[in-house]
């Protein structure tokens, strides 16, 4: 990318950077992501790395297993450096074998998230053109519905307890399959097992592959500026550049085999990625939870280990603060709590600090910049309101609908430079152009202010975005899905505030169909979008706020109060 907007600007954010943390970092530091995971494997050989459901794995037992995955891929599937192979499964042992195995490989990761509808699986599946999917079996019937539509050649199934060991593996399979019933029927001709590829991976030679750090890590899909999923192309170097910035920043707080790090988000979303690879950098154990809904089980895990760093969203801070069982817990180990991927609400972070005697440290970052762009000082001492200073090496401006540069105090858009800003959007350079700067700072669409020490504060945002829990949701693709439901003329989905995910979505419909209930745009919604997309609240009108071109004005639609809810929909 074009780096001409940081060579002018004056980085006044410098002189609010804590002792100790430089104000640039080394992007070229490594080559591959592949070689900070081996340098991990080899350096903390017999340290625990990951832990779920308390079957814990150690560094070395994962060099060997990924080793394999990755020989699997190489000399049995034939795939070659650049292959995109998907990675669809919740949080659990098979991910990071997985993802690391890929990338041993010379391939390139596309996260999934599980909970797909059909329609949004296939899109992904399609548009990365991934040649192989590592799919957890609870989510195969998605895929079979889909998988010709598709270039997929290869399927990699799991099963949730296969790398348990046993007899664990066995007692947690049966209780999913059978008790829960939460794997559907599903039938794909010519898949495999995870365990039948790792034991022929055993037996295959592995040919270490060159990759470079322009080579693509990750593509990982967001909804970018319009409703359409596009896929953020992660280069090795982006993905190094901000492990490099998050480790500079955090300056010897995370201390080589001796941190336990609780890991409730989803290693799909871009989050939970990038500080997972940064905890293993540092040989961090890190405690992955399949499922943090089930907030019992989520606690009782915490409960049961000294753990010293949390990363999570204001959502689901929320939830432990109003838990009894939280409240009871020893909190004398903690040293870092990290909420990124939506606001953190003031009243929740003084909450937080009172009970665990540590600050909600808010950071904030996207998919496209891997995803770090700045953070708070790790010595918060309470509630700042910002996002904090532009993290080591990166340049944040604020630029009026011009793109020029603003003085300080001034509202306007957040651009960014650094090096952890994407390569562009796969297969798209026409979405790529339309969100830089002539000067080559990437457009976040968020409007905020910086002020005379640096610190950037969020306050509107330039995109119709909705962010519900952390997930980014497009009013475009929820309004393409509503529009093709039966008996609707015309719809638009706006963003509604709520206090437990910060934002909820919101659609106004226009009937062409008398008859449409309420319940039938929302049976249609949940047949076709991930739960988080699918709206929350739905009203009719007559008709739609529309300029005089005819374009809905989606600002007045948001700005109108809903009615108060008196019953679910019908």
């Amino acid at each position: 990318m074009n780096a001409t907007a940081a060579n002018t600007v004056d980085r006044i954010w410098l002189a609010s950077y804590p002792a100790g943390v430089p104000a640039d970092i080394d992007p070229e530091h490594f080559s591959s992501v592949k070689d900070i995971f081996v340098q991990s494997c080899e350096k903390y050989r017999d340290a625990p790395a990951f832990t779920c459901m308390n079957k814990t794995i150690t560094y070395g037992e994962l060099d060997e297993i990924t080793l394999a995955f990755a020989a699997y891929l190489q000399g049995v599937l034939k795939l070659e450096k650049g292959d995109r192979v998907a990675v669809m499964m919740p949080n659990i042992l098979q991910y990071p074998v997985a993802i690391f195995g890929i990338l041993r490989a010379g391939l390139t990761v596309v996260n999934v998230n599980p909970l797909y509808t059909p329609r949004e699986l296939e899109h992904q599946l399609h548009d990365s053109g991934a040649k192989a999917i590592v799919i957890v079996e609870n989510f195969a019937t998605t895929l079979e519905q889909v998988m010709a539509k598709t270039h997929i050649k290869q399927v990699i199934t799991t099963q949730v307890g296969d790398l348990l060991g046993f007899p664990k593996s066995l007692l947690v399979n049966y209780v999913v399959k059978h008790k829960k019933k939460a794997v559907p029927a599903w039938n794909i001709p010519g898949s495999v097992t995870l365990k039948s590829a790792l034991a022929q991976g055993r037996g295959t030679s592995y040919a270490k592959p060159h990759v470079t750090s322009n080579d693509t890590a990750f593509l990982q899909y967001t909804g970018g500026t319009t409703g359409v999923s596009k896929g953020a192309e992660l280069t090795h170097r982006n993905i190094i550049a901000n492990l490099e910035q998050l480790s500079a920043w955090m300056n010897g707080t995370l201390k080589e085999l001796e941190e336990v790090v609780i890991q409730p988000l989803p290693l799909y979303h871009i989050f939970a990625l990038s500080t997972c690879l940064t905890y293993l950098k540092h040989g961090c154990e890190t405690v992955l939870v399949p499922n943090p809904r089930d907030m019992t089980a989520f606690i009782k895990e915490m409960s049961s280990r000294r753990w010293t760093v949390l990363t999570g969203v204001n959502t689901l801070f929320n939830s432990l603060l109003n838990h009894p069982e939280f409240t009871a817990l020893d909190f004398s180990a903690v040293k870092l709590c990290i909420g990124g991927g939506m606001a953190v609400q003031r009243t929740v972070a003084e909450q937080w600090q009172q009970l665990v005697g540590k600050p909600l440290v808010e950071a904030y970052g996207l998919t496209e910049t891997s995803p770090g762009v700045t953070a708070n000082r790790l010595d918060l001492t309470e509630y700042s309101g910002s996002i904090g200073l532009p993290l080591p090496s990166t340049v944040v401006t604020i630029r009026d609908d011009n793109e020029a540069i603003l003085e300080i105090g001034a509202t306007g858009e957040i651009c960014v430079v650094g090096p952890q800003v994407m390569r562009g959007y796969w297969q798209r350079e026409d979405e790529t152009a339309k969100v830089m700067t002539r000067d080559g700072a990437f457009k976040t669409g968020d409007i905020g202010i910086m002020d005379e020490n640096g610190f950037v504060k969020i306050v509107d945002r330039k995109k119709d975005m909705i962010l519900v829990s952390g997930f980014n949701v497009y009013p475009n693709e929820v309004e393409d899905v509503v529009a093709a439901c039966p008996g609707v003329l015309e719809v638009c989905a706006v963003a509604a505030k709520d206090e437990k995910s910060g934002e909820i979505v919101r659609v106004v419909v226009v009937k062409k169909d008398p008859s449409l209930t309420k319940a039938q745009v929302l049976d249609y919604c949940k047949a076709n979008l991930t739960g988080y997309k699918v709206p929350k609240i739905i009203e009719f009108w007559d008709d739609l706020p529309k300029t005089n071109v005819g374009k809905v004005l989606r600002r007045t639609v948001r700005d109108t109060a809903p009615p108060a809810p008196t019953h679910k929909p019908t």
